[in-house]
C-alpha cells in the first residue's frame, strides 16, 4: 500500500535534507606548471614550432592528464639535484622521484581519506625516502643538505629507541643479567687457571 504524501510534508522533507558542502580547493604541487608548457613527449620534437595553435594546445599541459603532469614535475625535481646530465640512479635522484610520488599521494588522500591502499603505498615510499636521506646524511652531509634545500624537505631525526617496560621484560632482563654474571665468573676462573699454568711453565723454563 503506497501512501501519497501531502505537498507540505514533501516540502518539509526537502528542507530537512543535509546541505552538501563544497569541497575546498586543495593546493597542488603541480600548480606552478604553466598550462602552455608542452608535454614531455613533444617538447623536443623539431616540427612542433610550425604547428597551429589548436594542435599546440592539444599537446600542451592544458589538455594533459595527471600522470603526464607528474612526469614533468618529477623531471623538474630530478634536474635540481642530479650530479650530471647522465645521472639517473643516484641517491639524490631517487629521493627526488619519491618526493614527487609522495606529494601526489598526499593530495589524493586529502580528497579521498579512506583510500587505505594508496595510504599504505605512501607510507612505504616515505620509509624508503627516510632510509635514503639517512644514508646521505651519514656519508655525504653536504649533498644531504643541498637535496633537502632544493626539494623543500624537512628532515627530522628518528626518535631514540624506547621500549615499554613490562613485568615480563623486567624479569627477563634480571635473568639475563644473572646468567651474564655467572658466565663472567666462569670465564674469570678459567682465565686465572690458564694464567697460573702459564706462570708455572715460565718458572720451569727458567730453572
Amino acid at each position: 500500500f503506497h501512501q501519497v504524501c501531502s505537498p507540505f510534508i514533501q516540502t518539509d522533507r526537502w528542507y530537512a535534507r543535509p546541505v552538501r558542502r563544497k569541497r575546498k580547493d586543495i593546493p597542488s604541487h603541480l600548480d606552478d606548471l604553466p598550462p602552455t608548457m608542452l608535454k614531455k613527449d613533444y617538447a623536443n620534437v623539431p616540427i612542433i614550432n610550425s604547428v597551429d595553435d589548436v594542435v599546440r594546445r592539444l599537446l600542451s599541459l592544458e589538455m594533459a592528464s595527471q600522470k603526464e603532469k607528474v612526469k614533468i614535475k618529477t623531471q623538474q625535481l630530478v634536474e635540481k639535484v642530479r650530479r650530471s646530465p647522465s645521472d639517473n640512479g643516484s641517491f639524490e635522484v631517487q629521493v627526488a622521484a619519491l618526493t614527487a610520488k609522495i606529494r601526489t599521494y598526499e593530495e589524493h588522500l586529502q580528497r579521498h581519506p579512506k583510500d587505505k591502499s594508496n595510504r599504505r603505498r605512501m607510507l612505504m615510499d616515505i620509509d624508503r625516502r627516510k632510509k635514503l636521506l639517512a644514508y646521505l646524511r651519514r656519508v655525504r652531509y653536504d649533498t644531504f643538505e643541498n637535496t633537502c634545500k632544493q626539494l623543500n624537505i624537512q628532515y627530522t631525526l628518528p626518535p631514540p629507541y624506547s621500549r615499554r617496560v613490562t613485568k615480563r621484560w623486567v624479569v627477563k632482563k634480571a635473568f639475563c643479567l644473572k646468567v651474564f654474571q655467572e658466565a663472567q665468573k666462569l670465564k674469570a676462573s678459567e682465565r686465572l687457571k690458564q694464567r697460573t699454568e702459564w706462570q708455572a711453565r715460565v718458572r720451569a723454563a727458567k730453572e
